[in-house]
């Protein structure tokens, strides 16, 4: 009993101590977290579609909450723009998630910041709340069995190497 108790403790230490050598793999600002079950997205696009992330099953999906009067967003907004370019080929979902604005502010903003991104509009952010991010932006990368395995708070730029070299990183598995 003894021996067993011991061998758990040493997994245990040893888990920890590769904790920091995983997370020492993640681009700037972006968090390991603790793989709870992604809450239920079923949102309508700007063109009227449906989207259901229940239907995103097998692959990665990077799930972004932004607004336009958001500055981080605004700044953040180009660069999502060129990684939607560069990421084009990979098994990568991107859900862009505007909170709570109408269809008129957030088509005007994106026709001239990003036109090839396709939001989805959680206009009355009854989604959003279930999300619950701390602030805008905010990305939420969800597994292929859908759980939530890493967050992003706060602008970032996704363009440079750090993050595509991660998102193809996920994708590639």
């Amino acid at each position: 009993m003894k021996r067993r108790l011991l061998l758990l403790g040493c997994c245990v230490a040893l888990g920890h101590l590769a904790w920091p050598a995983a997370a020492a793999n993640l681009p700037p600002g972006v968090m390991a977290v603790d793989g709870r079950p992604a809450p239920a997205l079923r949102l309508n696009t700007l063109d009227g579609a449906v989207y259901d992330l229940a239907g995103a099953r097998g692959h990665w999906v990077f799930v972004h909450f932004w607004a336009t009067w958001c500055g981080p967003c605004k700044r953040e907004m180009p660069t999502i723009q060129r990684m939607l370019t560069a990421l084009r080929d990979s098994r990568l979902e991107i859900v862009m998630v505007n909170t709570a604005e109408t269809e008129e502010e957030v088509f005007t903003f994106l026709a001239t910041v990003a036109p090839d991104v396709n939001p989805l509009l959680d206009t009355q952010g009854l989604v959003t709340e279930q999300w619950q991010p701390r602030g805008l932006p905010a990305t939420f990368l969800v597994d292929p069995r859908g759980r939530i395995r890493y967050q992003a708070l706060g602008g970032r730029d996704w363009d440079t190497p750090p993050y595509l070299d991660f998102l193809r990183r996920l994708t590639a598995d």
